[in-house]
C-alpha cells in the first residue's frame, strides 16, 4: 500500500551551516490492510516520514509510493486527488472552533464540491460510526479530548480514503480515552478494510493496535516486521531500549540490588522465562519444578498481550549449583522456552 524506497530527506540547517539529514536510506513497505506503527524517540524522523506520504514534504532522494503512485511526481491537481484518498488525524485535533461536529466532519466534502444531500449521506453514518450521534450539533469547546479526536477521525474518513495516517493521535489523551480511540481504529481497520499508518513514541499504543511495526532511529529504519515478532525478539539496541519499560517484569529493588554477574558458593541464579506461541498455554513452570526440584522461587511475573497474541514473562530463582543449572537448561532446550539469565545472588 505504502512503499518507501531508499528515501532520504535533508533540510537546511537552522544555523545556516549546510544541511540536516532527517531521513537516510529508508526502505519500508506498509502492507495493504495492515495497521502499521512507526516508533522511535523524539527527533528520530517519524513526523518527516509520515509527511512524505501525503506530499506535505518531498523526499530529497528515493521514492515514496501510495498504491503504486509516486507521490513526489504528482502535480497540484494530482496531490489534491491523493489527499482525498489519504486521511489524516492529528495530535491536537485541528478542529474549527466555529463549526459544529457535523460541520467539521463535512468540511472536506464541501471543499470537494459535494452538495448538501451528498454531504449529509456521507456525514451521518460517520457520526454514528465514531459514537457521536448525540453530539452532531455541538461545538469543539463543548467536547472532551476523546470526543474531539473522534470528530477528527470521522473527518479523515469523510472522503472515503484508502489510507489513514495518524500523527501521535493519542498522545494528548488519558489512558482510558486512548484505549477507546485505539479500539475505534481497530474497528475502522476491520470494517472498512482501511490501511492505517500511525507514528507514536508510545510503546503501549503499538503493542495494543499495530499488526506491523518499524523502529526508526536517527533517520533510518533499524528493525521492522510483525509487531509480535519485533517486540518479543528485539534485535537492535534501539528497540531493546524503547521496549525496556513496556515489556517484561521489573524485579523488586531489594532483589536488583543484590544481583551480580558471577555466582559465588551458595548463590541462586535469577532467570527470566518468556512465554509466547505454543509455550504460552503449557504448565511449564510446574514442569520445571518437577525437573529440577522444589527449590524454585517465583520473584515476579506478568501476563500481557501483543497485537492480540499472548505474551508472558516470569522471573524465577533456583540454586546456581551446576547440576541444577544443567537440568534446567536441558528442560529449556526440550520445551523451546525462551530464557535470559539476569544474574546471581543470595
Amino acid at each position: 500500500m505504502v512503499t518507501f524506497e531508499k528515501v532520504g530527506k535533508r533540510f537546511p540547517d537552522r544555523r545556516g551551516q549546510g544541511e540536516f539529514e532527517a531521513l537516510s536510506g529508508v526502505d519500508y513497505v506498509v502492507p495493504k490492510g495492515a495497521i502499521a506503527g512507526i516508533i522511535g524517540r523524539s527527533g528520530a524522523g517519524k513526523s518527516t516520514l509520515i509527511r512524505l506520504v501525503n506530499g506535505l514534504e518531498r523526499p530529497t532522494s528515493g521514492r515514496v509510493t501510495v498504491d503504486g503512485v509516486d507521490v513526489a511526481a504528482l502535480d497540484e491537481p494530482g496531490l489534491r486527488r491523493l489527499r482525498r484518498e489519504v486521511g489524516m488525524i492529528f495530535q491536537h485535533f485541528n478542529l474549527l472552533a466555529s463549526r459544529t461536529v457535523y460541520g467539521n466532519i463535512g468540511l472536506p466534502l464541501e471543499i470537494a464540491g459535494l452538495d448538501r444531500q451528498a454531504i449529509k449521506a456521507r456525514v451521518a453514518p460517520l457520526i454514528d460510526l465514531v459514537g457521536l450521534s448525540d453530539k452532531a450539533g455541538r461545538y469543539p469547546a463543548e467536547l472532551s479530548g476523546g470526543q474531539k479526536q473522534r470528530v477528527g477521525i470521522a473527518r479523515a474518513l469523510a472522503t472515503q480514503p484508502k489510507l489513514l495516517l495518524s500523527d501521535e493521535a493519542t498522545s494528548a489523551l488519558d489512558p482510558e480515552t486512548t484505549q477507546s480511540i485505539l479500539e475505534l481504529l481497530r474497528r475502522i481497520n476491520r470494517e472498512l478494510d482501511l490501511t492505517v499508518l500511525l507514528i507514536t513514541h508510545e510503546m503501549e499504543v503499538v503493542k495494543s493496535v499495530a499488526s506491523h511495526v518499524a523502529v526508526i532511529d536517527k533517520g533510518s529504519i533499524v528493525e521492522s516486521g510483525r509487531t509480535f515478532d519485533v517486540f518479543t525478539r528485539p534485535q537492535h539496541e534501539t528497540t531493546v531500549a524503547l521496549l525496556s519499560s513496556s515489556l517484561g517484569v521489573k524485579l523488586p529493588e531489594w532483589v536488583k540490588s543484590t544481583i551480580k554477574p558471577q555466582p559465588a558458593e551458595g548463590d541462586r541464579v535469577f532467570v527470566r522465562l518468556v512465554f509466547f506461541g505454543d509455550t504460552a498455554f503449557k504448565p511449564l513452570t510446574a514442569q520445571l519444578v518437577e525437573r529440577i526440584g522444589s527449590n524454585v522461587n517465583i520473584m515476579a511475573g506478568t501476563i500481557d498481550e501483543i497485537a492480540g497474541e499472548p505474551f508472558g514473562s516470569l522471573v524465577v530463582s533456583y540454586p546456581a549449583d551446576p547440576a541444577v543449572v544443567a537440568r534446567a537448561q536441558d528442560f529449556y532446550a526440550e520445551t523451546g522456552l525462551t530464557t535470559e539469565v539476569l544474574g546471581y545472588g543470595a
